[in-house]
Formats: structure tokens, sequence, C-alpha cells
């Protein structure tokens, strides 16, 4: 419902990766992962397409754009202007979309496969890899952008069912000959420094899984199995610790964030056996949470996690 993400914009919780230069609030990393995981305990479709917003604020903040900057963050930020992202074109070995460079800005010729929040964000952060890699110049230089979230000429509107967060609207968009004016554009970027720049993304994405074992835990304990409870909290604390750690050490982080949705799969499981047959009702909440868990296996996934996750599997 629309309600949820304007009571999110009243609240403030649009501007939170602004930062105090820009206007925003300070939120430490602590508090910003407490923030995802209690939003996705309670609803993980509306904080799945929210926390996106805060990718397109980010490269707002950053970007050397200034005049990009000056048209958008304000409104970015206090919910005015709703954001998403698409970078799962530009990220894969082979890309999925290309950019190329053409007079006055980028044509864009691929896919981006999954694109949440269509129909309910207005503007899109695009990441896309430079065809200058193919002639061997400018090797795996990623270019991004920011364009209206929107049919227009050169796109394509693929809509997808999904079993979970089915209400964020998440699409594949096709792009043919599609312009991308330089004036759009927040950064080019390498790709090594663009997947370093990942790792915050990573672990936050992680609080989707957490928050989902958090209400399962939540209603194990109030159906009457408190010892079951107990138990995947000790898990749960300590996958909070591996995922923290792994901003640290990056090459631990595909495990630990392996480990939290393994956990939120078992923990929804355990949840369907704790409440009995009326677990797999449709109204009830143990049948979508199981629903959710699975979206946690491969939601933002990345190749070394899927393979950390059939090991655990």
């Amino acid at each position: 419902p629309d309600s949820h993400f304007l009571l999110l914009a009243d609240q403030g919780f649009y501007g939170l990766a602004a930062g105090q230069p820009h206007g925003g609030v300070e939120v430490d990393l602590p508090s910003l992962a407490g923030i995802l995981e209690t939003l996705s305990s309670g609803c993980l479709t509306t904080t799945f397409t929210w926390m996106q917003h805060h990718g397109l604020v980010r490269a707002l903040t950053g970007t050397t754009n200034e005049a990009l900057r000056d048209n958008y963050l304000g409104a970015a930020m206090r919910g005015e202007l709703r954001g998403g992202v698409a970078y799962a074109g530009a990220i894969p070995q082979p890309p999925r979309l290309w950019a190329t460079a053409t007079e006055g800005g980028w044509s864009l010729n691929g896919e981006a496969p999954f694109v949440t929040g269509w129909r309910i964000v207005d503007l899109l952060l695009l990441s896309a890899r430079n065809t200058a890699v193919a002639m061997g110049q400018s090797a795996g230089r990623i270019v991004s952008g920011v364009i209206d979230a929107a049919t227009s000429r050169g796109i394509t509107v693929e809509e997808l069912q999904m079993v979970a967060a089915q209400g964020s609207n998440t699409v594949r968009l096709y792009f043919t000959d599609y312009f991308l004016p330089d004036a759009q554009v927040t950064r080019e970027i390498s790709h090594e420094d663009f997947v370093a720049n990942q790792h915050l993304n990573a672990r936050l994405n992680g609080c989707l899984a957490t928050g989902v074992t958090t209400r399962c835990i939540r209603l194990i304990d109030e159906a009457g199995a408190a010892e079951v409870a107990r138990r995947l909290q000790a898990e749960l604390d300590a996958v909070r610790i591996r995922l923290d750690a792994g901003l640290d050490h990056p090459t631990t982080l595909p495990a630990a964030r392996a480990a939290a949705a393994e956990l939120a799969y078992r923990s929804a499981g355990a949840l369907v056996v704790t409440v009995g047959s009326t677990g797999i009702l449709a109204r009830q909440h143990a049948q979508r949470l199981v629903r959710e868990a699975t979206f946690t296996l491969v939601a933002a996934g990345r190749p070394q996690i899927k393979a950390c996750l059939v090991d655990l599997l």
C-alpha cells in the first residue's frame, strides 16, 4: 500500500543514506542494520522496495554532477521522489546491459533482469558496462545514471510473477538504443571498484534474512516453543556477528550472507512445524514467512553466496 511509503517519508526514513552534510540524518551502521531488520520482520515487501531508494541517494550524494544532485537529492531525501536501482545488468560476466558512447551521452542495449518498484518509484539508478571493453579499452568500466522509471522509447517492460514480495512490482527491463544523456550520468567507474563498493550493500541485504528470522522466532515463542526460540535466537546472534565482521573481511561476507538466509529458511520451517497444519493456510504468517525465507535465498545474491548456500543446504 502507498500508505507504507508515505509513512516512511513522513518519519524521515527516505533520507537515512544522505548523512548530515547534505541535511540528512546521521545513522551509524548498527542502527541502520537494526532499522532494516525491524522493518523486514514486519513487511519484507515494503522494506525490499524502500531500501533500494538509498542506492539512488548515495549515488546523488557521491556524484560530481552537481546539477543532477541539485535537481533530485532534496526531493529524494524527503521521499517526494522515490528511487530504485538496477545493478544486475552490469555486474555479471558477461554483462547483460551495455553502454556505448554516443554524442551527448550513452546508448544502452540489453536487459536489466530484476528491477524492483516499477510503478512505485519515480527514478531508477541504472548501471551498464561500457562496450569499449569489447575493443580492449576502458576494460570493465561501468556507467551509472538516473532515468525516469517509466515506459518510454527504447524500454520494454516484462512483468514478473514471484512467489514472495509480489507487491514489490519487480520487472525485467529490455533496452534497445535507449539514450542516457551525459547530464543524467552519476559516474563511470571500474568494474573492480564497483563490486568493491557493494560490500556494504551485501551486509545490509542480509537484514532481509535476519528480519524474517526475527519474526519466526517471535511467533515460535508465542506458540509455546520457548526452547526452540531460544536456540534459534542464539544462532541469529552469531549470524549478526558474522555479517558485521564481513565488512572488515569481505572474503567472509558471502558465507555469512549464506548462513543468514539458511537460518531464515530453517526458522520458517520450524515455525510451520510448531504451529501445525494451520501453518499452510493462505492467510497465516507461517506460510508467508516460508515464501519470504525462500526469497532471501536468492535476493541480491552473487555466485559466491550461491555456492556457500548449496553447501549449507
